[in-house]
């Protein structure tokens, strides 16, 4: 059970956490989901990690074990909705983190159409804005049952109002395209000041070659 004054890890760290496929994809599911740090996204991972290591010792147990133990934890993860209604341990198996992730309240919210972006999500969730029935619930890592997904919203006495479009619903969208048009851009050389004596045309004169005063004689033989 363990000393009560020590809490118990809520996280582990991968064991090679410097692999650039690993990172790429960390990277990839903060921004999609709008986590605040990697801790979030391996508290997730470590939760994926014991629902399924439960699976598969329930497979390897016996059948008396496995007929006690078995509907407990399809129960559990239906009730949450990891998987679908009528569940079995190979879908338990085949979960990823993305199925763990949807059922944030941050998640639902978003896909609620309630907010325009997961960041915004999480704004109006730690300031107190979102209610799940009659309950203010301000933790974005909560997980939202089947049965409180229905109740999610924003409070009534709340002064925040939101548009949406349609099409900023949808989770896992891809950000609206801002196409940005060709425009030409012209650089606007400085004026050179003249000078206010105007440019005179310098005329060049050639020197006229001055002729003999005496005319030619032209001598007759």
């Amino acid at each position: 059970m363990g000393d009560p004054k020590t809490a118990r890890k809520k996280s582990h760290k991968p064991r090679n956490p410097w692999q650039m496929d690993s990172l790429t994809q960390e990277l990839q599911l903060l921004g999609t989901y709008g986590l605040r740090n990697k801790k979030e996204l391996r508290r997730t991972n470590t939760e994926l990690s014991r629902i399924r290591k439960q699976a598969r010792q329930l497979l390897a147990a016996s059948e008396e074990v496995r007929s006690l133990e078995e509907p407990k934890l399809l129960n559990s993860v239906s009730r949450r909705g990891f998987v679908k209604k009528e569940p079995s341990l190979d879908d338990i198996l085949a979960l990823e983190v993305e199925n763990l992730l949807d059922r944030r309240l941050q998640s639902v919210v978003h896909k609620k159409g309630i907010t325009r972006t997961m960041n915004q999500s999480r704004q109006l969730i730690t300031h107190g804005h979102i209610q799940i029935g009659e309950k203010r619930v301000t933790i974005p890592s909560y997980i939202v049952e089947i049965n409180e997904e229905t109740n999610v919203k924003l409070d009534p006495n709340s002064n925040i109002t939101i548009e949406i479009t349609p099409k900023e619903t949808d989770l896992g969208s891809k950000e609206p395209e801002v196409k940005v048009g060709e425009t030409e851009v012209k650089v606007e050389e400085p004026e050179v000041k003249k000078d206010t004596v105007e440019e005179t045309e310098v005329k060049v004169e050639e020197p006229e070659v001055k002729k003999d005063a005496a005319e030619e004689v032209k001598v007759s033989e």
